[in-house]
């Protein structure tokens, strides 16, 4: 029997706190989620910033790629939305993590160009082995050959490769399927409005897990809380928190009782 489906806030939960924030992790980490999502950019001295965007411009009060400033810069960058607070490093990140169940799911990002950042995956990996959460940390990313990297490093909870809504209609299902085969991937990711009950059975047959992200609400939740996803990335867990307890009420209730 598969397990429930897990929850994670997605860029912390950005349907109720300012996204990749500190602020919102520390909120995310109260919460009875099994994940805290996050996007890292590399930063021009090497740092690690928490960041979804590869520029500063849309969620800060400053402008320019992410990999154009020295972590220190960053520093006096502000998060808008926040009190004061600048975006976090990793290693503030996994800090507000480390004393919760809450467990790191963290999107390694390219930069501006989309090309992969030199050298991220092994600063990833030694970030969280300073912070003594390798084993139960979760690296997800759309690049398959940075993916393909992180698995290799070994010693995480898990590897997911996230598809673009483009690269599966260019590839498709067994395409998908042939990459993973190929990269050792155990798990894929996709937006769920890409995923129905015949394409989720076509990737379970082939031995992968699938989580999705994009699911925010109510109707979206159901439907991939029906299909028993492996993991929902959301922009509001505390909804979908409480859609799970009551898909599993229910389904209590509707249990044949035992003699």
């Amino acid at each position: 029997m598969r397990h429930p489906t897990l929850i994670a806030g997605h860029r912390g939960g950005l349907f109720l706190w300012p996204e990749n924030s500190a602020r919102g992790f520390r909120e995310a980490a109260r919460l009875p989620i099994d994940q805290a999502e996050c996007d890292v950019h590399l930063t021009a001295d090497g740092g690690l910033v928490v960041h979804h965007d590869a520029t500063l411009d849309r969620t800060t009060d400053a402008a320019g790629p992410v990999r154009a400033r020295r972590l220190e810069e960053l520093r006096a960058v502000r998060v808008r939305g926040t009190e004061g607070e600048a975006p976090p490093t990793l290693a503030e990140y996994l800090g507000i993590l480390a004393p919760t169940p809450v467990a790191p799911r963290i999107e390694i990002k390219a930069d501006a160009d989309r090309r992969p950042y030199p050298g991220i995956v092994p600063a990833v990996m030694a970030a969280l082995d300073a912070a003594g959460q390798r084993r139960r940390a979760w690296i997800i990313g759309f690049q398959r050959d940075t993916m393909a990297e992180a698995l290799a490093a070994g010693g995480l909870a898990g590897v997911s490769w996230l598809l673009e809504l483009s690269t599966l209609a260019d590839i498709g299902v067994e395409g998908a399927i042939a990459v993973a085969r190929e990269c050792g991937f155990q798990e894929i990711g996709l937006h769920e409005r890409a995923l129905d009950g015949g394409m989720l059975a076509r990737f379970r047959a082939a031995g992968l897990g699938v989580n999705v992200w994009g699911a925010n609400h109510a109707s979206a939740i159901r439907r991939m809380l029906d299909l028993r996803v492996d993991l929902l990335a959301t922009d509001d867990p505390p909804l979908a928190i409480r859609l799970r307890d009551e898909a599993s009420v229910s389904a209590s209730m509707e249990r044949p009782a035992t003699m």
